[in-house]
């Protein structure tokens, strides 16, 4: 025992057998031996194949740790490659390492090198790290059966390799041998045979081959040396071999390249070495030279120009003319009687001369260029971080100012942004309207949408609110047409990247120009000779602001045309554009806007599309409605529309220094405003045709949170809040409104505009409360054939004909309009009268009281047509019953009610189940008005009888008739009571004093015979019977 304590103290370089903590030096090893050098790993590896015990591999160094996963290796950057990212336990345990790991806490899958330190294929493999984190806790005998496990692995490994190498020796001894004798060849070639060599053997046996260290010698010749080596070789053959004597093989060509030298020197050297030449090629040089800044001018100002180095150019152009200057200085001084010219100055004049004829021919080329790039203002697509074409036009005009020019640039420039604005207003304008003419009339011509699809986008707005999710408007042709009109109205009038943010910029150009704030930035050209062009006379800034002033008519009135005229009716604009109107106009302002050819629009130019049919349509006035659009789309886009009208006419205000700026204002108020009006004409029309149509929204889906109402009142309050809202912003354009200095331009709205609304908004309530009342009363045939069609239409899956689903009976229709219509008049049309009166600052005061009078007269409506029917029913089988010859009883004291009686009871046993399963709310209301009808029947009957009623007829009839009453007794009215009171009047009128006395007497036996009666029946009418609330 004590020995082995000794040896595993020794073995893990321990003191203690039970140590309390990790020694840090083991620590300090493990980093250590990652880091041996390249020779020591080889050591260790050749000492590990030297030894022959299986156990060895445990023994091994750490720097020397090889995966044992095949082809697991490091790599020359020391990159690991094949190393799994898990593997199971050497030991045999039966959980994974990096599970193990992970369990302790440690972050082995965030850290690649930190798990590879556990990982027995990884050549960092650390087996102290391993034993201490994942075998802590393990006991000695786990231990023991652990290195067990792997001594029985190693040795299944090694047999394999035993196996792999038996197999395949020979062609291990046949490769290394072909090596072998290639070496042997390429180094020995030319050397002299030694006589001391032995004699080759052949000996290829398995034994010799495994007890060699190596198969080849140190000094090259080994048992395996090809044949014929010890014969002497050509002496042309020692210059080629491998040895230093031939210098490796390229001694034999030393000498050549030698001769090759010899040779070329002897040809080139007189050309070369000629001094005549040389001294004349370098006074050319020096010449030229001198001169080069004269002779490169004319080169540097075409490679500016090619280059657009606009910079570079000035400052060339000004060397130039100061070259220019020098040569002309030396001209006037010879001609003042000074010395006559030498040759340096003669060549420099002519030199000159030539420079400045081609430089002015390049500068001419070059203006005439620059003039053209003014005049096309067309503005290209710029890439990222580009300037801007306005910044690039004033580059050039500043290039033109420095260059020296007798025209003004700056005029002729804004001429031209003038007429490309002026042009590019009026063709995009044009083009977009006749695009959506075009798209417009196709709509036109179509088919009328499917009522049923009109219906799915009016439930829109509910559908939005229930899911949680905006829901499409319209359909997909019709918001294509709207985004159109509103892509084009946003063409026009956006400050940014729209026409009217170019006419707000040229005139902020302009304005620069005018007032001089421009002008520190303007280059003065040579000798201050272009300072004239930095100021624009007063003609023409009058010019410049009548100018402004027209584009602005011109934007505006396009617009406001579009939105005011009705629908244009040429439409060949598509196919022959119009030629351009100036000459000064560039073609690409006039062909620009027809350059794209969207599929949309195209046609054939001999068969346009025909113009809108006349249906009688309201939107058949309307340029920018599309055909069959529903209010909720157009409140939408008109709003959006509308507030980019407003904010342009805000921006176009706001000019300054505008001549007639008063007439402007006035114009721009007459725009927005009639725009404005335009727009809620057009919405109140469609708002009344969605209105007609908008019953057909109710399917009788029950409404989630109540049973007894259904979808419908939700919907329509969700269709009109969102008309409601969109009319009031509008309206009163409130967005552009709440801005500064706007209070000029939008005014507020005429009174009878505002009186259409209103008119239009109690119709759509009188019409949508109507058409609910008149779908309620459809037979069940009409509503399923109904509802079949809007399946087909909505390609909803349909059985035997008709659409999937319930179709309720006309007495559960009339029940869920009346709930819906009770909700209407308590909650949803006081909701909806405080939103319009919030929205428009107007009371409601006498309307409302029509509305409320008119709800209640559709209330009761519906509820006669509900009750009608139960009610005529009840009379009937109540007169019969008591007008028959068979209804007085036979005995003189009766003690059975009359069938009829059960029949009348059990019609309202069915009306009362329908209602309480449908309305519950209604149930009351319902019952006691059929009790009265009841009391009036019975009324109305007794009198129709003409004989007088003997003591039996009497006590029959009170029986009858207080047994309904017993029965009904929760659902009495004062009606009812008073009703009551005069059947029996007309009892005792029809009768004697004897049968009054004498029922009189009866009374006690009659109310056993009613308590009989009533708890006999107890079971048919419980549900009659009030039921009690839990305390």
């Amino acid at each position: 025992m004590a020995t082995d304590e000794h040896t595993l103290l020794n073995h893990y370089n321990i003191t203690n057998l039970y140590p309390t903590a990790w020694p840090a030096e083991k620590d300090d090893s493990d980093e250590a031996e990652d880091e041996q050098p390249r020779s020591k790993l080889q050591a260790t590896r050749k000492a590990h194949q030297r030894s022959n015990s299986r156990y060895s591999v445990l023994a091994r160094s750490t720097s020397d740790r090889r995966s044992l996963v095949p082809g697991s290796e490091k790599t020359g950057d020391g990159v690991e490659n094949l190393v799994q990212k898990d593997e199971p336990d050497p030991l045999g345990g039966p959980d994974s390492v990096v599970r193990i790991l992970r369990h302790r806490g440690l972050p082995v899958e965030e850290y690649q090198r930190l798990r590879n330190r556990f990982l027995l294929s990884s050549t960092t493999f650390s087996p102290t790290l391993y034993l201490s984190q994942v075998h802590s806790n393990a006991s000695t005998d786990s231990l023991l059966q652990g290195l067990e496990f792997l001594s029985r692995s190693i040795d299944q490994k090694s047999a394999s390799l035993k196996v792999l190498v038996e197999s395949n020796f020979e062609r291990f001894v046949r490769a290394k041998t072909t090596i072998d004798n290639v070496y042997a060849e390429m180094r020995n070639q030319g050397a002299e045979p030694s006589s001391s060599q032995p004699p080759r053997t052949h000996s290829r046996s398995r034994i010799t081959s495994k007890g060699s260290a190596h198969f080849r010698s140190t000094s090259g010749q080994g048992p395996f040396l090809p044949r014929g080596v010890d014969k002497p070789l050509p002496s042309d053959k020692k210059k080629h071999a491998l040895s230093k004597e031939s210098e490796y093989g390229v001694q034999g060509i030393k000498g050549p390249l030698s001769d090759v030298a010899v040779k070329a020197e002897e040809i080139w050297g007189p050309a070369l070495g000629g001094r005549e030449r040389e001294e004349s090629l370098r006074s050319a040089m020096a010449s030229i030279e001198k001169s080069r800044g004269i002779l490169e001018v004319d080169a540097a100002i075409a490679s500016c120009i090619r280059r657009k180095d606009y910079d570079s150019l000035v400052r060339e152009h000004k060397q130039a003319r100061q070259f220019a200057e020098d040569a002309r200085a030396i001209v006037n001084g010879t001609s003042s009687g000074r010395n006559p010219l030498t040759d340096p100055e003669l060549y420099q004049i002519v030199i000159t001369g030539r420079m400045w004829s081609g430089v002015e021919t390049q500068i001419d080329d070059f203006k005439r260029d620059i003039w053209r790039k003014l005049t096309n203002v067309e503005a290209p697509p710029l890439p990222c971080g580009a300037r801007s074409v306005a910044d690039e036009h004033m580059a050039l005009i500043s290039v033109l100012l420095e260059l020296g020019v007798e025209d003004n640039p700056i005029w002729f420039w804004l001429l031209s942004r003038y007429d490309h604005i002026k042009n590019k207003i009026t063709a995009s304008f044009e083009r977009s309207r006749v695009e959506i003419e075009i798209l417009r009339r196709r709509l036109a011509n179509a088919d009328p949408p499917a009522m049923a699809t009109a219906v799915v986008y009016l439930r829109s707005p509910g559908n939005s609110i229930s899911q949680e999710k905006m829901q499409p408007l319209d359909s997909f042709p019709i918001i294509e047409l709207w985004e159109l009109v509103l892509g084009s109205v946003n063409n026009l009038l956006a400050t940014s990247g729209g026409l009217l943010g170019e006419v707000i910029e040229f005139w902020e150009t302009a304005q620069a120009f005018i007032d001089g704030s421009m002008r520190a930035t303007l280059p003065e050209g040579f000798d201050g000779q272009s300072r004239i062009h930095h100021c624009l006379s007063t003609e023409e800034i009058r010019e410049l602001q009548k100018g402004v002033v027209e584009l602005i008519e011109i934007l505006k009135g396009s617009v406001f045309s579009f939105f005011t005229d009705p629908p244009v009716e040429d439409v060949s604009m598509l196919y022959s554009p119009l030629p351009p109107t100036t000459p000064s106009t560039p073609k690409s302002a006039i062909f620009a806007p027809y350059a794209h050819q969207d599929s949309r629009f195209k046609f054939d130019s001999s068969n346009p599309p025909p113009p809108s049919p006349k249906r009688g349509e309201a939107w058949e006035d309307y340029a920018f409605w599309p055909p069959y659009a529903n209010t909720l789309s157009g409140v939408s886009y008109l709003e959006r529309i509308l507030n980019l009208i407003g904010t342009a006419a805000t921006d176009l205000a706001g000019l300054s220094a505008i001549p007639s700026l008063t007439t402007i204002h006035r114009s721009l108020r007459a725009f927005v405003s009639g725009t404005r009006e335009r727009f809620t004409k057009a919405l109140i029309a469609a708002w009344i045709r969605d209105a007609e149509m908008f019953h057909l929204v109710e399917n009788w889906a029950r409404a989630g949170d109540r049973h007894d109402l259904t979808k419908m009142p939700a919907y329509f309050l969700a269709f009109e809040h969102t008309i409601l809202s969109g009319l009031q912003k509008i309206v009163y354009i409130p967005d552009v409104a709440s801005k500064a200095n706007t209070n000029e331009l939008v005014t507020a709205p005429p009174a009878d505009l505002l009186k259409d609304v209103r008119r239009h908004f109690e119709k759509s309530l009188y019409t949508v409360l109507s058409d609910m009342v008149r779908y309620s009363e459809m037979s069940p045939s009409s509503v399923a054939s109904q509802q079949t069609e809007f399946a087909v239409s909505l390609n909803v899956p349909t059985v035997n004909g008709a659409a999937s689903g319930t179709v309720e009976s006309r007495g559960v229709r009339l029940l869920l309009t009346m709930s819906n219509v009770q909700l209407f008049r308590t909650g949803l049309l006081p909701q909806l009268i405080t939103q319009f009166e919030t929205s428009f600052s107007h009371k409601l005061t006498a309307e409302t009281t029509t509305i409320k009078g008119a709800v209640g007269q559709i209330e009761d409506k519906l509820f006669k047509a509900y009750t009608g029917p139960f009610a005529r029913d009840l009379t009937s089988i109540i007169h019969t019953g008591i007008t028959s010859s068979t209804w007085v009883p036979m005995t003189d004291r009766p003690t059975e009610l009359r069938p009829y009686v059960y029949e009348a009871l059990l019609l309202l046993v069915s009306v009362h189940t329908e209602v309480t399963t449908t309305a519950p709310p209604l149930l009351p209301p319902i019952v006691s008005y059929l009790f009265e009808q009841i009391v009036v029947a019975f009324l109305s009957a007794f009198r129709a009888r003409t004989e007088r009623y003997t003591l039996a007829a009497l006590m029959q009839a009170t029986l009858d008739v207080e047994f309904v009453a017993s029965v009904l007794s929760q659902y009495t009215t004062a009606k009812a009571s008073e009703l009551q009171s005069q059947v029996y009047q007309e009892l005792d009128q029809r009768t004697d004093n004897s049968a009054r006395m004498r029922l009189q007497n009866e009374l006690p036996e009659m109310r056993a015979i009613l308590k009989k009666l009533r708890e006999g029946t107890r079971g048919e009418f419980v549900c009659f019977k009030k039921q009690r609330t839990a305390r």
